[in-house]
């Protein structure tokens, strides 16, 4: 149950913070809008622009989804991490089938913006830096949108890679975390600080602690009542004022959240250690250019294993495997790896509406896979 004093403050916050994303404009900001509107996030994005009078353009067919982009020519859209990857390898694809002198230097450009994020850049990577941006990353930032200014990624962790990937081409992209209870969002990143890796700090008025195995707690305005007609429910994730958010979080000396996973995610191996499998999942997802999607299973079992999806080549299972685990400790290591023949989708029931991974059905629709890498 949300109530008007719930989206009266959300409004008050979210019209702020656009407001500093959208500074280096003077006009109104065109939004586009993919993501279904059952969520809150989606209906506060709605009122945000109504509120300030800006336009929204709403896509409807996530088949069509690049042509209405293109059509509608955002200065922002909200997202979901599984489409930011997706911009990004389809993007660096495109680069590297046109090979040359642009392949090369977007290559060379790329390591040289992670020596420079690590402040061992040389004066080579600097003089290189300062040509992609003139030559080079203009022309990526026009492929990907003419108008786009700035993104905002919430729903799930985003690989820290992709953020420093637009990061590079000057397309910031701020992170922000939340739940339908706590009337979208309860942190979000600073402008003029943004952590990649880390979803902010807390929206004003909204209080964070942790609890009992590293859970997230917020109070504050945001917050809402309770559940329709569920007062047990209600009671067991308010206490105190305090909302339990059933998600494993880092929480630094400056406020700023790190997710880990979901407190109830956590597989617990027969040796009964604890393995939060989003860490794994990113590491997955990173690891090889054609792997799109990855879900960790183990839970009860001797040892962790994964299903991925992507054109993977056999040849390069293993050696995926052996990426992910070099430093993970001993109980962490992937043992074994099963490709699923088609993508985890809505359609096919394997994803939620907003591209989250449904775990339990993934794990039934390939049970007979998992127990053979179990033999």
């Amino acid at each position: 149950m949300l109530d008007g004093n719930n989206i009266e403050h959300m409004l008050q916050v979210t019209v702020r913070e656009l407001s500093k994303m959208a500074r280096r404009r003077r006009g109104g900001e065109r939004a586009f809008h993919y993501l279904p509107f059952c969520f809150a996030g989606s209906r506060i994005v709605l009122w945000s622009q109504l509120y300030r009078g800006r336009p929204l353009m709403l896509g409807t067919d996530m088949g069509q989804l690049q042509q209405e982009l293109k059509t509608a020519d955002p200065h922002f859209y909200l997202n979901v991490p599984m489409l930011l990857e997706r911009i990004q390898r389809g993007a660096s694809q495109r680069i590297q089938e046109r090979g040359g002198v642009v392949a090369a230097l977007f290559e060379r450009a790329v390591l040289a913006h992670a020596a420079e994020q690590q402040h061992t850049a040389s004066t080579s990577d600097r003089l290189l830096l300062a040509l992609a941006r003139i030559a080079l990353f203009p022309r990526i930032r026009h492929m990907i949108g003419q108008s786009l200014e700035f993104l905002i990624c919430g729903s799930a962790p985003l690989r820290e890679d992709t953020q420093r990937w637009f990061q590079m081409l000057g397309i910031p992209v701020y992170q922000v975390y939340g739940l339908t209870e706590t009337t979208a969002i309860a942190t979000i990143d600073d402008t003029e600080r943004v952590r990649v890796g880390r979803v902010g700090h807390a929206i004003e008025g909204c209080e964070l602690r942790l609890g009992e195995d590293g859970e997230l707690l917020c109070r504050g305005p945001n917050v809402f009542r309770g559940y329709w007609n569920r007062p047990e429910a209600s009671a067991a994730v308010l206490e105190g004022g305090w909302f339990h958010t059933g998600d494993r979080v880092e929480l630094d000396e400056h406020g700023s959240v790190k997710l880990i996973g979901r407190v109830k995610d956590v597989l617990v191996l027969e040796s009964g250690h604890n393995v939060p499998p989003e860490l794994i999942e990113q590491r997955l997802t990173g690891a090889l250019s054609g792997v799109e999607q990855a879900v960790v299973v183990g839970h009860g079992r001797p040892y962790v294993a994964a299903i991925v999806t992507g054109a993977i080549p056999d040849a390069d299972l293993q050696r995926m495997s052996e990426v992910v685990n070099a430093d993970l400790p001993h109980y962490m290591r992937i043992r074994k790896l099963f490709r699923a023949p088609e993508p985890f989708t809505a359609e096919n029931g394997l994803l939620t509406a907003n591209q989250k991974l449904k775990r339990d059905a993934i794990e039934r629709r390939y049970e007979h896979a998992i127990e053979q890498m179990y033999q």
